[in-house]
């Protein structure tokens, strides 16, 4: 629930950054905000997919492309150079959506698999708010709510087997969130964290270090633009975390009430 003195947070006229935005979630969740009259600022590897989804969007003038690596410190400054250009040195909204996965035992994975990830998932997005943070702060004296969106998984809740080094980033995306939460909810900056299970999605095409014949043994999905619904409502109403899907909710819920039939259950998927 948010505190009483948080503002509801409007798209309205609203800056915003999306990473990852060439598919998936960050797509779909372009596509709302700009329905709702915001500038988003999208930032993705393939260019021709951010012109196509500027082209569709319905309202091209309102999408800003910066084609890059999120891991890259210049495709971050190009990013916040122009939001400062567009909320003349305010940012109301940063949705770290950029993320890779990886599936496989941890014992026959090369250390490069788990850096990668790490990058993507975690060092990326601390960099991005970290660098978000004066134009975040510049909204919310201005006497606006601003907000930082981080899409974490309910592997960020609870671990599984063959997906470590995915779950380590996630986990750590988790706790640096609830921390930063507490850290500028009196500066008026909220912090959300989404918490999707299985999303179809182009993630599963671009595994890092992975076999092409595994599969992910994951129960029951949701079509990106429910996960991207769910989470602008979270971004609106000033949640603080969400858990989105059934079999989601029953993974985390479970783990809370009983961790040791959790860890029997998981062994068994395991082998």
């Amino acid at each position: 629930m948010p505190l009483p003195f948080q503002q509801v947070w409007s798209p309205e006229d609203s800056v915003a950054i999306v990473t990852g935005a060439s598919s998936g979630i960050g797509w779909e969740l372009t596509r709302l905000l700009v329905a709702e009259r915001s500038h988003v600022i999208v930032v993705a590897r393939r260019r021709e997919r951010l012109l196509e989804l500027a082209e569709t969007s319905g309202h091209p003038d309102r999408v800003h492309l910066v084609v890059g690596d999120v891991t890259q410190a210049g495709t971050r400054d190009e990013a916040m150079s122009l939001a400062d250009e567009l909320g003349n040195g305010g940012l109301d909204l940063l949705v770290n959506n950029a993320g890779v996965g990886a599936i496989g035992p941890f014992a026959k994975a090369s250390a490069e698999r788990m850096r990668k990830v790490m990058e993507v998932n975690f060092f990326a997005p601390v960099e991005w708010t970290r660098a978000a943070l004066p134009r975040l702060r510049c909204v919310a004296e201005r006497g606006k709510r601003s907000v930082v969106c981080n899409i974490g998984s309910v592997l960020g809740h609870r671990a599984v087997p063959d997906k470590s080094e995915y779950c380590a980033s996630k986990f750590a995306l988790h706790g640096w969130n609830d921390s930063l939460r507490a850290e500028l909810i009196h500066d008026g900056i909220g912090v959300t964290l989404v918490s999707p299970s299985t999303t179809q999605s182009e993630f599963f095409d671009a595994l890092v270090d992975t076999d092409p014949n595994q599969k992910s043994k994951s129960i029951g999905s949701w079509p990106p633009s429910r996960v991207a619904a769910a989470t602008l409502d979270a971004i609106k109403r000033g949640r603080s975390e969400v858990i989105l899907s059934l079999g989601g909710k029953a993974l985390v819920y479970a783990d809370r009430v009983s961790p040791p039939v959790m860890n029997g259950i998981l062994a068994k998927r395991g082998d």
